[in-house]
């Protein structure tokens, strides 16, 4: 697509709007949990609920997003689907249990058309900027995300659980705003493409590639939303406050920052993807295996957080870097974001209920950690297969 400088600009800052909901509306959740718990009289697998139902619409309509886009065009749909989670958004301020659910499903299909179509929107409209394109749409995502936990933690030892949620939804309404003028410019300078009969690929279900780097963006995705669920239950453990957890949690987040740029730098670079999925195991392995010492110093747990947050933006910038490096043009993008979000959230859609169950059984995390640990050496030896194959076939 070739648009003027002045509208890739806007679509740029529009693009890292949408990006900055697409974890919002679940990362805000976990230092909510026991006040979701208290108010709703949930168990605390029904809680886990909360960051799976998502994870599960993700697995559904993945698919059928990438269909809707190929009648709609990659904006629209965006637009359309992304009013579903606003709505969700308020509907699950409603002080009821249906409501609360329900809200949650309508924001899992909102958050899916951003996941699935807005990396297949950087290579259209960013095809000569494309890891600039990826870095911001990453770091959008992660940063306000991060932010979102720290401020829920803040609001709600001050106002009440429903004024917490309405306000830390704004954002989105303020997203959609500025995705308009995206939905005209599409349709005075991309009617020919939108005429264009779309061309028949090889489908991604049917290589091998493609379910290697689906099941790299599963496994980081079970890691890192069991992570975020249950890190402050686990800080806990160890004798943190709930405000301290909730602050190292926002940490974890904001520790992989940095790696929305240092990762799609060192990804072309000779041994760069090798040193990457070290960090990631560092992260991802080893620190998590810590917090089974009986370990109470804050200084230490704080050192344990910013690590297994950088493992977590290695893995997620690498997946999204998978989608967009290993692929030729934006329906091949559309194609493996989708399938890798269909399979591979179905995968993580266990960890939170499962990890959650096993707390209740053993009344210890340990267990879950040991499995953490073993679904992130999973993750790595992925990665370094993916590595060292070629690209998605046409």
């Amino acid at each position: 697509m070739t648009d003027t400088q002045p509208h890739r600009q806007w679509f740029l800052f529009s693009m890292m709007m949408i990006a900055a909901n697409l974890r919002l509306p679940i990362t805000f959740i976990p230092p909510l949990l026991t006040h979701i718990e208290k108010t709703f009289a949930l168990s605390s697998s029904m809680a886990g609920l909360l960051t799976s139902i998502p994870l599960i619409t993700f697995a559904i309509f993945s698919p059928i997003i990438v269909r809707l886009a190929q009648h709609w065009g990659n904006e629209l749909t965006v637009f359309l689907l992304f009013f579903l989670l606003i709505v969700g958004s308020y509907l699950r301020v409603i002080p009821s249990v249906p409501a609360l659910f329900v809200g949650t499903f309508l924001i899992g299909i909102g958050i899916d058309s951003g996941n699935v179509l807005v990396p297949a929107l950087i290579k259209d409209h960013m095809a000569n900027n494309l890891r600039l394109g990826t870095s911001l749409y990453t770091l959008s995502m992660l940063l306000i995300g991060a932010l979102g936990t720290a401020l829920a933690g803040l609001l709600i030892s001050h106002i009440s659980l429903g004024a917490t949620m309405s306000i830390l939804s704004i954002p989105s309404v303020l997203a959609l705003l500025t995705w308009l003028p995206n939905l005209k410019l599409k349709r005075q300078t991309g009617r020919t493409a939108q005429k264009a009969p779309v061309p028949h690929y090889q489908s991604v279900w049917h290589q091998s590639l493609g379910w290697l780097i689906t099941l790299f963006f599963g496994l980081q995705s079970l890691v890192y939303y069991a992570l975020i669920t249950w890190m402050p239950s686990i800080l806990i453990t160890h004798g943190v406050s709930t405000l301290s957890a909730s602050n190292l949690l926002t940490l974890l987040q904001l520790s992989g920052l940095p790696l929305s740029f240092m990762v799609p730098y060192l990804f072309s670079k000779k041994h760069g993807v090798t040193i990457l999925l070290s960090v990631m195991t560092l992260g991802y392995v080893v620190a998590p295996l810590t917090f089974i010492l009986p370990i109470h110093s804050l200084i230490f747990l704080t050192i344990l957080c910013v690590l297994a947050g950088m493992g977590a933006g290695v893995a997620f910038n690498l997946a999204v870097l998978f989608f967009t490096e290993k692929t030729t043009n934006p329906i091949q993008t559309a194609a493996i974001s989708g399938m890798a979000q269909s399979a591979g959230y179905l995968l993580a859609a266990v960890g939170p209920i499962l990890f959650g169950y096993l707390q209740q059984f053993m009344h210890s995390w340990t267990l879950v950690i040991w499995l953490l640990a073993l679904f992130a050496v999973g993750l790595t030896l992925t990665g370094f297969v993916i590595q060292h194959r070629g690209m998605i076939a046409e």
